[in-house]
């Protein structure tokens, strides 16, 4: 294991001590989320009961092997905690996801949830959002034009473009679990997330962008100097 996976796996652990007996968890997707879910699944393996809802197909499958009990939104519509990763984490605990794919989900899900916390290694800390290209869900249809539409909207407020369609294995548009298509929006920083939120929002044909604004309640990174806790303001 190298030392990024090591980190996340730190991180992953610090996170299961806020797990207890009887909660409904949000289970993340991606390579840090993963790390938790396997430490859940040991520990379900030597007695704790918990019910959690996937945030992707993915997860789903991983938690199903490993004997965690899974249920949906619809089932329980009130989660108690979600843990998840991030693409980048500013202090205000203002986040990026969705660089796996899984960010509409993941944002329902934590929009459930009465605490969220991201895990992640110390690279993903970062003093200003936009280095990670900023991931956008949209519609297969018409989505040409929502794409321009895009453009246009991040140019109107100075950042640079253009969106990237997220290409799959076979060289066209990625599907998300939702069965819809990935936008990439390199911005290089971004100034007011919560305005640009508010413009990504207002097109037609983006199903969610991955600014989670007020959602993180706590982050737990990792790094050489070991794990540290930053919670939101």
């Amino acid at each position: 294991m190298n030392d990024a996976e090591a980190y996340k796996k730190a991180a992953a652990a610090r996170a299961i001590e806020f797990v207890r007996p009887g909660m409904r968890l949000g289970l993340g997707s991606g390579t840090t989320a993963k790390h938790f879910v396997d430490l859940l699944g040991e520990a379900v393996h030597h007695g704790l009961d918990v019910v959690a809802v996937p945030t992707s197909e993915a997860t789903r499958a991983q938690a199903a092997q490993l004997g965690i009990a899974l249920a949906t939104l619809d089932e329980i519509p009130e989660l108690d905690l979600t843990i998840d990763g991030a693409d980048e984490i500013a202090p205000d605990l203002t986040v990026i996801k969705g660089g796996g794919g899984a960010l509409l989900r993941e944002k329902i899900v934590a929009a459930a949830s009465a605490k969220m916390v991201v895990i992640a290694d110390q690279s993903k800390w970062v003093p200003q959002l936009g280095r990670f290209p900023l991931p956008i869900e949209i519609a297969p249809f018409g989505a040409t034009a929502t794409r321009r539409a895009v453009d246009a909207a991040v140019a109107e407020m100075g950042y640079p473009g253009p969106a990237r369609m997220r290409l799959g294995q076979n060289g066209h548009a990625l599907v998300t679990d939702g069965g819809h298509w990935l936008l990439d929006a390199p911005l290089q920083r971004i100034a007011d997330p919560p305005a640009l939120a508010r413009r990504l929002s207002a097109i037609p044909g983006v199903m969610e962008h991955g600014l989670f604004i007020g959602l993180v309640g706590t982050a737990i990174l990792c790094g050489p100097d070991g794990v540290r806790l930053i919670e939101r303001p």
